[in-house]
């Protein structure tokens, strides 16, 4: 058919070259059901809109969003109303490096957005509104517990990390335990995670740059340090703390079992807390200020958190790859289809033929449907939840056919 390109990975004979992974049999009751004696009309590449979200989720985005506008109020009774409105423009620009870096992050497999609204707002509103309330009380408790230690140190390098992670940590939990479908990996648990903390970032920021600017009674040198220091040197150092709840409860999440989440929850919060209070702290660690040791550490880190995240997706673009494999063999893709689909060249290859008439979404639905489905045979292989996974498969193949009926008919080949 017209923009139907080979891939010269596939076999001689057009096989996927895929074998199962070791350890992981495939019975025939976990086996991929068969299209039927007639081929699958082949198509290009395409996948599934994620879905609206639940009514759980609904409710947790309007209370997430009533605790956003009352600590937006008590922000603009600390402010005024002058250093509120600036501080919340200037605060959006650390704000949008840190969205762009995690749709970077999430463009194999898109998260909700009713989902990451939700981690937004959560962020944003209820763990800043957490901080506040339980802060003073957990630093009056370090206070009686560690005496010795001097005030300036137990309230950033103690009890900001154990309550700040603690209270953005809870609304990824949350997100596992609501919209679980979704929540597939550290992929994912990074993204969730990620945006949970960048939305208290920006809040937070307000507050110190709002700090800043009431200080020195206007705009000058002190605001424009802060806002260098935290807005464009370390925009993505709460992302970063809180990456590592998100990657603990995606590992745990993929291998299932509420005892597995819990321990995946309580490790990553754990590495979280330590990595907080190492940022904090870390400058009496290292000779020279902070650029010292914002060059000499902060910097690798964050190089070492980035190549990570490219290996974890690489990881993901090859259980696409495995997974299609199977259904190509019972006749639902073509092997070719299995490759476009599961590679970024091929994906963009797919968009641009279905742009030259119009059918660009509909390619996209279909990427976003065969990505889901092939998660969800990783959830199958794995004996995680047949029941519902069995069901959600067939749900998926038939958003697949009627979604490749539309390409086709689009495409004049129907």
């Amino acid at each position: 058919m017209s923009g139907y390109l080979p891939d010269n990975r596939a076999g001689r004979d057009g096989a996927v070259p895929w074998s199962p992974p070791p350890g992981e049999p495939r019975p025939a009751r976990l086996q991929p059901p068969g299209h039927g004696p007639v081929p699958v009309q082949p198509l290009w590449t395409a996948q599934p809109h994620g879905r609206t979200g639940t009514a759980a989720t609904v409710l947790l985005i309007i209370g997430s969003s009533v605790a956003l506008l009352l600590v937006a109020w008590f922000l603009w009774w600390q402010l005024g109303t002058v250093a509120f409105l600036l501080c919340g423009i200037l605060a959006l620009v650390p704000l949008g490096i840190c969205l762009l870096g995690l749709r970077w992050v999430d463009r194999w497999e898109p998260e909700p957005r009713s989902a990451l609204l939700f981690a937004f707002l959560w962020g944003a509103g209820i763990s800043v509104g957490i901080t506040l309330l339980a802060g003073p009380y957990v630093a009056q408790a370090l206070y009686l517990m560690l005496p010795g230690l001097a005030p300036e140190f137990v309230g950033p390098v103690l009890e900001a990390p154990l309550v700040e992670e603690t209270a953005k940590g809870l609304g990824v939990l949350i997100l596992v335990l609501v919209r679980r479908s979704h929540f597939d990996g550290p992929v994912d648990g990074i993204v969730y995670a990620g945006t949970v903390a960048a939305g208290f970032a920006f809040t937070e920021n307000i507050l110190y740059f709002g700090s800043a600017l009431i200080s020195s009674g206007g705009l000058g040198v002190e605001l424009g340090f802060v806002f260098v220091l935290r807005g464009l040197f370390s925009p993505f150092a709460h992302v970063l703390f809180t990456s590592a709840i998100g990657l603990g409860l995606g590992i745990a999440v993929r291998r299932g079992g509420a005892l597995r989440i819990t321990a995946g929850f309580l490790l990553g919060l754990a590495a979280a807390i330590l990595g907080h209070m190492f940022w904090n702290g870390g400058t009496a660690l290292v000779s020279g200020g902070f650029f010292v040791f914002y060059f000499v550490l902060q910097v690798p880190l964050f190089a070492l958190a980035v190549a990570g995240v490219v290996l974890l997706r690489r990881a993901e673009q090859r259980l696409t790859r495995a997974r299609l494999g199977e259904y190509a063999a019972a006749g639902w893709f073509t092997p070719q289809e299995v490759l476009m689909l599961s590679t970024r060249a091929g994906r963009h290859q797919a968009l641009a033929w279905a742009g030259r008439f119009g059918a660009r979404s509909t390619m996209k639905t279909f990427i976003r449907e065969a990505t889901r489905l092939a998660l969800t045979r990783q959830q199958i292989a794995a004996g995680r939840n047949l029941a519902a996974n069995r069901a959600a498969e067939q749900t998926l193949l038939q958003a697949l056919t009627r979604t490749r009926g539309a390409m086709l008919a689009r495409a004049g080949v129907a």
